[in-house]
């Protein structure tokens, strides 16, 4: 490996940019609802199977019953 790549690939991994955390991908999801935007489902829907979030977890997180309603088939049951 050269010099070049090894120091970018060291940086990406010191860089900790990308990491997240179940709470607040659960508070992401709730955002892309509240705003309801359609470019923005596709990362909702991504988030949400990744976590496997369940209904109840988005409810309480501050979500409109209506916008968990339209997910039940992505959504995790208990």
């Amino acid at each position: 490996m050269g010099k070049a790549k090894k120091r970018s690939f060291h940086k990406g991994i010191n860089e900790c940019k990308g990491v997240l955390t179940r709470e607040g991908a659960v508070n992401n999801v709730v955002e892309i609802l509240k705003t309801a935007k359609s470019d923005e489902m596709i990362e909702a829907y991504k988030l949400i199977t990744l976590f496997g979030m369940s209904a109840e977890e988005i409810l309480e997180a501050g979500a409109t019953y209506e916008a968990v309603l339209g997910l039940k088939g992505i959504l995790k049951e208990e």
